[in-house]
């Protein structure tokens, strides 16, 4: 895997770290945690600076950030609640779920957006509840570039100063990753199975 980016880092400099970030911010089929790290082992090569490795970055991953808020911007409140009422089983979610998560967003919209930045999986999808909620656009362009270029920095600062040594980065960014993977599909048995036993209480009182 870690070739063919290389490749196109080599090829096209920060574009290629540009197109990669966007990539998979909206459909992510390659982790950050394999670009950005790989984009700071080629900045230690001289290839470019490290500064123009975390813009980049930075920047890919903002365009697909602000992607998703506006599609959720665009869905707005209305047609979300006939989405959870058809397919609420599939979403794991009644409209109760989701007046708790707006009135979270209510209160720490800001902290959210940031922090979520920081967390594998989450960092894509913590756009669509900001977009909802219609968070203003300027502060959620704030609070995610903030946590994006963090998350950003640290990954390519980490592949920077291994340089070649990346299997150093994977042996920690990889299992993190695969762990909260896991976790997030153990979590989607759970609210089915949660959801199942709620809708039959329900449907029996």
């Amino acid at each position: 895997m870690s070739d063919w980016i290389i490749r196109l880092i080599d090829a096209i400099g920060p574009l290629g770290i540009f197109f990669l970030m966007l990539l998979e911010t909206v459909f992510p089929p390659i982790p950050s945690e394999v670009i950005m790290p790989l984009a700071g082992m080629r900045a230690s090569a001289g290839q470019f600076g490290l500064v123009a490795v975390i813009v980049a970055g930075t920047l890919g991953a903002m365009a697909g950030n602000i992607f998703w808020y506006a599609v959720a911007r665009a869905i707005g409140w209305s047609r979300f609640r006939q989405l959870v009422e058809r397919h609420g089983r599939w979403l794991t979610m009644d409209w109760d779920d989701v007046d708790r998560v707006q009135r979270l967003f209510g209160r720490l919209g800001p902290v959210l957006v940031c922090l979520g930045r920081l967390v594998p999986t989450i960092r894509s999808v913590i756009s669509i509840p900001a977009g909802l909620v219609h968070m203003r656009f300027v502060r959620f362009l704030v609070w995610s570039t903030l946590g994006t270029a963090g998350w950003s920095a640290l990954l390519a600062i980490a592949g920077f100063t291994l340089g070649r040594n990346f299997g150093k980065v994977e042996e920690v960014a990889g299992p993190v990753s695969s762990a909260i993977l896991i976790a997030m599909v153990l979590l989607y048995i759970y609210r089915q199975v949660r959801w199942s036993l709620k809708n039959k209480g329900q449907a029996r009182g």
